[in-house]
């Protein structure tokens, strides 16, 4: 902190001071600061070690006035705010996108916009330049924030391929389609061949691919198409709870569950233990995630791994190329089989 010449009292370093430590030029201090071009690697880390030296620190808003940019980038879940504190899962995404975007100084804003209203908002907000970019958290099909956000030529990146959009939209997201053939094929494995399955959204890519890779896994083993093994939920604990009512009403018989949440999973094992179920004696039971719902849960779940670090890094990855220039990208990520107590 540099000392001011009227009472010692301290005032915050300047650019100048910046420039005159690292002993270059103010403009060549403005142009490391907006990006290092046009300045020799010698003089980068010079006015870097000033930086360091002084403490100074960059005024987001003046430097705003000037690029046009925030400086700043949007975590947006369009899911009711209560979904955002039930499931662990936004709360892992959203640290591991906060940890990645830091290492480039880059704060980042969460949005939440369950309603038609909080969309609406959100959009106008987000494309009157408040920030540089977004990553978006849990789309479904019909939803017009990544239409609308695309065509205004906000950058933007989704968790999952965003259902109907195409190669219009960067994303990544985890193999669910495969993810989910694992988890089946192991409990195939296990001898079970009632396998019934809670979904997840199927308005959502990952509702959608985990349904296909269960059914593409049974058709492998032989295994006929039964519709009463099949119940939809919206990844929360609560319908994964009255998925099991509905299909231990249906289908007596079955004798394993691959649950396409962990979440969903929890009350998947609470409607069985209340059935007077084992599992996984009576009913081995799958999930999907590898969440801490996974190890919180009794028995301790036999799930599929996200590999969320992974997920979070790359959407940042994608998102800053573009905001670099570069075309949208697709990102898709192996899932891990993780064996536990639950089957």
């Amino acid at each position: 902190m540099t000392m001011s010449n009227t009472g010692g009292r301290r005032r915050a370093p300047t650019i100048h001071d910046v420039a005159r430590e690292a002993g270059v030029s103010r403009g060549t201090v403005s142009r490391v600061l907006n990006g290092g071009h046009y300045v020799s690697p010698a003089a980068q880390e010079a006015v870097n070690a000033a930086i360091r030296k002084t403490g100074y620190v960059v005024n987001r808003h003046a430097r705003s006035l000037i690029t046009g940019r925030s400086d700043s980038v949007g975590f947006l879940l369009t899911e009711p705010q209560e979904r955002f504190f039930e499931d662990p899962n936004f709360n892992v995404l959203l640290r591991g996108c906060t940890q990645a975007l830091a290492a480039h100084d880059i704060p980042l804003l969460l949005m939440l916009a369950g309603t038609r209203d909080e969309r609406r908002r959100i959009t106008r907000y987000i494309t009157a330049g408040h920030v540089d970019g977004v990553l978006l958290v849990s789309s479904h099909s019909g939803d017009p924030v990544a239409e609308e956000l695309r065509a205004a030529g906000v950058p933007l990146v989704a968790c999952g391929k965003p259902i109907g959009l195409g190669s219009k939209v960067g994303y990544v997201a985890a193999d669910d389609r495969d993810g989910a053939r694992d988890m089946v094929r192991h409990l195939l494995s296990l001898g079970r061949r009632r396998i019934g399955v809670v979904t997840g959204p199927l308005d959502t890519p990952g509702g959608v691919e985990r349904l296909a890779g269960y059914r593409e896994v049974l058709a492998e083993a032989g295994l006929p198409a039964d519709e009463r093994l099949v119940v939809s939920g919206d990844y929360s604990r609560a319908s994964g709870e009255a998925g099991a009512e509905r299909l231990l009403a249906r289908a007596p018989d079955m004798d394993a569950v691959f649950v396409a949440s962990d979440l969903m999973a929890q009350g998947v094992l609470a409607a069985l233990h209340r059935a007077g179920k084992r599992v996984p004696e009576d009913i081995a039971v799958g999930g999907f995630d590898d969440s801490p719902a996974a190890t919180a849960a009794t028995p301790a779940l036999t799930t599929i791994r996200q590999p969320w670090d992974r997920i979070s890094s790359e959407m940042v990855r994608v998102l800053l190329a573009q905001l670099g220039g570069e075309e949208p990208a697709a990102v898709i990520l192996p899932t891990e089989l993780v064996r536990r107590e639950s089957a």
